[in-house]
């Protein structure tokens, strides 16, 4: 797996997201990968669902840092004034929903836990993946969960969102905030999804040890990706 993996916390190439037999290519053919982030979440196999669960209570706009929490606000006062978040601008209203476009079996496996602070729909929750959709004025995009194997022998998360913009306003939105996610939500996001994560699997035996599932940044150079694409 080597390169591909990452180290936790960073951007990987796409090519992380679009090589894996992940059942969200089905759904998405028209959608283009825009980030893929290898989480620093070190667990078991059968912690994912501890995962979701993390990422579907994350508040963002309650970040512990403050630039987080100004830009989140920013955004939504913004969607709130020129109406990007309106319904009529949503999932079943501007774009129909991704669920019309998946096969029986995965219309038959549970959802997931609904999010607590942002409005994306949970389409599917299987062993090792999960994905949730959204659409504004902006876009239509999806949340993508995955749960890897990493070469300690343990597994981590890694997170990948895909979008389709709407039209040429979307496109612009998209390059315009890119430099924002990049600098500043994603890197202090990472912080905040693993104090959580330390939180919460240091009170399940054998979940969240970093020495045994998780090269620490000196043992793991080997994995940093030289693509970011």
């Amino acid at each position: 797996m080597g390169r591909a993996q990452g180290r936790a916390g960073m951007r990987l190439p796409r090519i992380a997201h679009t090589s894996r037999p992940w059942r969200i290519h089905e759904l998405t053919p028209d959608f283009r990968v825009e980030d893929v982030w290898a989480l620093p979440t070190p667990g078991r196999r059968h912690d994912f669902p501890l995962l979701v669960e993390e990422v579907a209570s994350l508040d963002l706009s309650h970040s512990s840092f403050r630039a987080v929490r100004a830009l989140f606000t920013i955004r939504w006062k913004l969607g709130e004034l020129l109406g990007w978040d309106a319904p009529r601008t949503g999932v079943g209203e501007r774009v129909p929903t991704l669920r019309d476009r998946m096969p029986e079996d995965l219309r038959n496996a549970g959802t997931g836990p609904s999010f607590d602070a942002v409005p994306f729909r949970p389409l599917y929750l299987l062993d090792d993946e999960w994905a949730a959709e959204i659409a504004n004025q902006t876009m239509h995009g999806v949340l993508h969960l995955g749960w890897v194997p990493d070469d300690g022998g343990g597994y981590r998360g890694r997170l990948a969102v895909l979008v389709k913009p709407n039209g040429w306003f979307g496109t612009a939105y998209m390059a315009a905030i890119r430099p924002f996610r990049y600098l500043i939500v994603y890197p202090l996001m990472m912080r905040e999804i693993e104090k959580k994560w330390r939180a919460h699997s240091g009170t399940l035996p054998g979940v969240g040890e970093p020495d045994k599932h998780f090269p620490d940044d000196r043992r793991d150079r080997t994995h940093r990706s030289s693509g970011q694409g």
